[in-house]
């Protein structure tokens, strides 16, 4: 039977395997909720309906050569998906989560999970990529970018993601990052204009999903909001580069691009669903001399620089014989400014100052490895005055908690009788014990604030807080997280979407309110900020908080929730830039993660080991801590690439425009693969 003739049968086939194979395999467990069967059911729908389609079309080859990429792509998002979240089948939040009475059902061991995965969504994958290969051979000789763009451009993906600390290589393949963009540029550059946007959101989607894999074990539901979020901010950034890099001149088309690409990473790390996770230039955190650029133009000029080689690489690859000079001068000019930026700022980069005590500070950085929400509180408060009692051998002028490393609310609880509350009981020790150290401290825990309600009522507003003792036990100031997680700590569209937070709190969701001051803890010694958590992956919040007067960044995060080493090491080097963007040391207390020292300059001078109890002791010298053009002048640099990609654009369309009107602007002429 002809291959043509063969796909309706194979496409049917699939179809009935999705609600007869997988359905079996899922009677072994209880399986998940129904409503995690509605995009199966439509991927096997799409199936159904594509093989009817051919069947219609018997006289066709390859049918439409669109939809297999299509359906494999769906197929392999889907996959990704169950795969990652097989990982939840062992957690303990899980369980806990059903024992509470969540809309959870046991599932089996990881290991079960991941088989039925691959036997849920193999033969959909490797049935399109079948008809995919043989749809192109069946066409004859053709452009080979276009041939394979499917390939090539999830090869971008995994490039990408392997670039940063990865589940592959824990401290990442930084230099994947100068070419990890070039297979996906050379497709965009080819493609029409509709595939070009499909291409671009997939590169996009599954380079995310790669990358920000440990989310599955954050929460129920924070991978999927994450993932959602980036498809449609990739969607909405395609439909606006494609046809701006058809507009503009092959010799300008790599400058358009990292102009572009730049103000994109700026654009989807602002607002309420801002998250500046897998920054091209974060990727670069190793190559020191390179980064430096950040004090002057933030992370957003190391990723200009990133993307400016990638995309003269593709312009010099797509364009050997065609236009050599062109293409080989975009590629030297990109290379030359890497090595101009690198030579320039490795002189400029000081040798640390020498050693010794006069006008040192010391900060103890304690690490419990322990979940505080989710362990034992009074078996957290044990390991972290056992740890904080070893590090007082070294006298510290501060000793630094992680984030909500003490659980139970102090204001509440300090004025409650401890005889009749345990954890009444349990913050009068903590007090006591504060007292006895005879040093400051700082700590994570909750906090609020009663304010009236619209109803006359009295109202309380709760934050997830950091709080600073003096070295006589004195409550000295108190921070409210500013930037909380959309959608697990934060959702402001309650009244608007109910049915969205109702959702949310289905799934074991609890909010915070966020704060509204960028405070500055000050010690006798220095002036600090804290920043909570993944705060200090924004570089706009941090730079407020040295605005305000901050001297030292000390990062309070918990990220052992993931116990995944490529999660900490990831937010620790994003955290980096924020160092050097504002030349102040950096200090990160995780309850486990990467606790870590880096100097003004990115080096990371001190760690903990992933996921083990201990204590580091960073010592600080008083420096002329001065601001930074980008501490200065803020986000001028992606303001800056927007208004050079305006101005390309403005060009192209003014040498389209002849005297008698707008010509070539429509059609295939506008769109056409240049």
């Amino acid at each position: 039977m002809p291959i043509s003739r063969m796909r309706p049968l194979l496409y049917g086939a699939v179809c009935l395997w999705s609600f007869a194979g997988p359905l079996f395999v899922e009677s072994l467990t209880l399986g998940p909720l129904p409503a995690a069967w509605v995009p199966h059911i439509v991927l096997a729908f799409l199936h159904g309906a594509y093989g009817v389609f051919l069947g219609v079309r018997s006289g066709e080859k390859s049918g439409t050569p669109f939809m297999p990429e299509f359906l494999f792509a769906y197929a392999l998002i889907l996959f990704l998906f169950a795969y990652i979240f097989a990982s939840n089948a062992n957690l303990d939040y899980v369980q806990r989560f059903i024992r509470s009475g969540g809309n959870l059902r046991l599932a089996m061991d990881t290991g079960a999970e991941r088989l039925t995965a691959a036997l849920r969504y193999a033969p959909f994958l490797l049935l399109n990529i079948g008809v995919y290969v043989a749809g192109w051979k069946e066409r004859g000789p053709g452009s080979p970018v276009l041939r394979w763009a499917l390939p090539l451009v999830l090869a971008s993906s995994l490039l990408t993601a392997l670039a940063f600390p990865s589940f592959a290589v824990l401290d990442g393949l930084g230099f994947l990052g100068w070419v990890c963009l070039v297979p996906l540029f050379a497709v965009l550059y080819r493609s029409g204009p509709g595939r070009g946007v499909f291409y671009g959101v997939l590169y996009g989607t599954v380079a995310s999903i790669l990358i920000n894999y440990w989310l599955g074990t954050f929460s129920l539901v924070s991978l999927q909001i994450i993932i959602l979020i980036q498809l449609v901010m990739y969607l909405a950034f395609m439909l606006v580069f494609i046809p701006a890099v058809k507009l503009v001149r092959p010799k300008y088309r790599f400058i358009m691009t990292a102009c572009s690409w730049t103000v994109f990473e700026y654009l989807r790390s602002a607002g309420f669903v801002g998250y500046p996770w897998g920054l091209l230039g974060a990727s670069q955190y190793a190559f020191r001399p390179i980064i430096q650029i950040a004090s002057v133009t933030g992370v957003w000029g190391v990723s200009f620089l990133v993307v400016l080689v990638n995309a003269a690489a593709a312009e010099t690859a797509l364009r050997p014989a065609e236009r050599p000079r062109t293409s080989l001068a975009a590629a030297g000019v990109a290379v030359a400014a890497a090595l101009l930026f690198g030579t320039g700022v490795l002189l400029l980069n000081p040798p640390r100052s020498p050693d010794g005590d006069e006008g040192e500070i010391r900060v103890a950085l304690v690490q419990q490895n322990s979940d505080p929400r989710k362990h034992d509180y009074g078996e957290t408060f044990d390991a972290l005055r056992r740890l904080t009692d070893n590090a007082l051998g070294e006298k510290p002028d501060l000793v630094v908690w992680s984030e909500t490393a003490f659980v139970p609310n102090l204001r509440r609880w300090s004025r409650e009788d401890p005889a009749v509350y345990p954890l009444a009981a349990m913050v009068r020790e903590f007090l006591a014990y504060q007292e006895s150290l005879k040093t400051w401290l700082v700590t994570g825990n909750d906090d609020y604030d009663i304010v009236p309600g619209a109803d006359g009522r009295e109202e309380r507003l709760n934050y997830n807080a950091a709080v600073l003792f003096s070295d006589t036990g004195r409550r000295t100031d108190t921070y409210h997280k500013i930037k909380l997680v959309p959608f697990t700590e934060y959702f402001p569209y309650r009244e608007t979407l109910p049915w969205v937070y109702e959702t949310l709190l289905a799934f074991d969701v609890h909010f915070w309110e966020p704060g509204t001051e960028r405070t500055v803890f000050r010690h006798p010694k220095f002036a600090f900020s804290t920043p909570i958590c993944f705060e200090d992956v924004f570089p706009g919040l941090v730079r407020g908080f040295v605005l305000e007067g901050a001297e030292v960044i000390v990062n309070l995060s918990n990220d052992y929730w993931s116990l995944t080493e490529a999660e900490a090491k990831q937010h620790a080097v994003h955290a980096l830039f924020r160092a050097v963007e504002n030349r102040r040391p950096l200090l990160r207390g995780t309850a486990s993660g990467l606790t870590m020292h880096a100097d003004p300059y990115g080096r990371i001078l001190e760690t903990l080991p992933y996921y083990e109890e201990g204590f580091l002791v960073a010592r600080l010298r008083r420096e002329d801590w001065r601001r930074t053009p980008f501490t200065r002048w803020g986000n001028w640099f992606p303001r800056a690439a927007a208004g050079a990609a305006l101005v390309l654009i403005l060009f192209s369309v003014r040498r389209l425009i002849p005297q008698g009107g707008i010509r070539g602007l429509g059609g295939r002429r506008y769109f056409r693969s240049r």
